[in-house]
C-alpha cells in the first residue's frame, strides 16, 4: 500500500469515525441520519432480503448499457475527431462548456420520443459519459509518440489499422481515466433520471425512502451506490496504474 492510499484510507475512515460519533453523541438526530454501522447491518439485512434485487438489476443494467455505450461512442468519436484539426479545434469550444448544460432539461423530450422505459434514463447516463470519453481520448492521442505514428505510415498502415494497433493501445491509460468518469456519469444520469420519473430502480428507492423518511432504505442504498462505484473506480485506478508502469511513467 503505498503512502498516498494509506492517506486516503485514513482520511475515510476518520471521516466514518467522526460521524459515527456525531450520530451517536445525538448531535446529529437519528430522525436525519443513523450510524454508519447501523447503515451498514441495515444494508446487510436489505441484501438478504432481496426485496431490492429488482431495483438494482434494472439500475446497474441500465448503468452498464450507458457507460459501455459511451465508451464506445466516445472512442471512435475521439479516433476522428483527432484526425480533423478544423473539426476539432471548432468542436472542442463545446465540450469545455458542455457539462454547463443541464441535461436533464431534456428528460420530458426523451419521454415525448420514447417513452416511460428505460430508454430516457440510459440516454441520460450515455449524454453526460459521453463527452468525458471524448476528451480524454483526444487527449491521450495527443501523447501517442511521433515516432510511433510514423512507424505506421512505413508499414502503410490505415487510419483504422493505426489507430487499433498503434495510437489506441498506446492511449490506454487515458482511455481508462476517460471509463473511470463514463461509470461516474453514468451512474449520476441514470439514478438521477430515476429520480425524476420512474416506478422501478435504485434512484426510485432511495426517492421513495426520502419522503417516506425511512432512513433504513434510504441510506444502504445510497452506501451500496458508493461501495459499488469505488469498487470499480479502484480495479480501473489499478489497470491505469500497471500500464503507466509498463510505460515507464510515475
Amino acid at each position: 500500500m503505498t503512502r498516498a492510499t494509506r492517506y486516503r484510507v485514513a482520511l475515510v475512515a476518520g471521516a466514518v469515525v467522526l460521524l459515527e460519533l456525531l450520530c451517536r453523541s445525538g448531535v446529529i438526530d437519528r430522525l436525519t441520519m443513523q450510524p454508519p454501522s447501523e447503515m451498514v447491518r441495515d444494508l446487510a439485512v436489505l441484501l438478504a432480503s432481496g426485496s431490492m434485487n429488482g431495483a438494482m438489476l434494472k439500475t446497474l443494467t441500465n448503468v452498464a448499457i450507458a457507460g459501455a455505450a459511451a465508451v464506445l461512442a466516445g472512442v471512435a468519436c475521439g479516433v476522428a475527431i483527432h484526425g480533423h484539426r478544423a473539426l476539432r479545434d471548432g468542436l472542442e469550444p463545446l465540450f469545455a462548456t458542455y457539462y454547463a448544460i443541464p441535461i436533464y432539461a431534456f428528460y420530458p423530450l426523451m419521454i415525448i420520443l420514447f417513452g416511460l422505459g428505460d430508454m430516457p434514463q440510459i440516454l441520460i447516463g450515455f449524454m453526460l459519459a459521453a463527452v468525458a470519453v471524448i476528451v480524454n481520448t483526444l487527449n491521450g492521442l495527443d501523447r501517442v509518440s511521433r515516432v510511433l505514428m510514423k512507424t505506421a505510415r512505413v508499414y502503410r498502415l490505415g487510419p483504422v489499422a493505426t489507430a487499433r494497433k498503434i495510437a489506441l493501445p498506446s492511449a490506454a491509460p487515458y482511455l481508462l481515466t476517460g471509463v473511470k468518469l463514463a461509470v461516474a456519469y453514468a451512474f449520476i444520469g441514470v439514478i438521477g433520471a430515476e429520480f425524476i420519473m420512474s416506478r422501478t430502480g435504485i434512484g426510485y428507492e432511495i426517492s421513495f425512502a426520502y419522503n417516506n423518511f425511512d432512513n433504513k432504505t434510504m441510506y444502504p442504498l445510497i452506501l451500496l451506490i458508493l461501495v459499488i462505484s469505488i469498487a470499480i473506480n479502484t480495479t480501473l485506478s489499478h489497470w491505469e496504474r500497471r500500464l503507466l508502469l509498463r510505460r515507464g511513467r510515475s
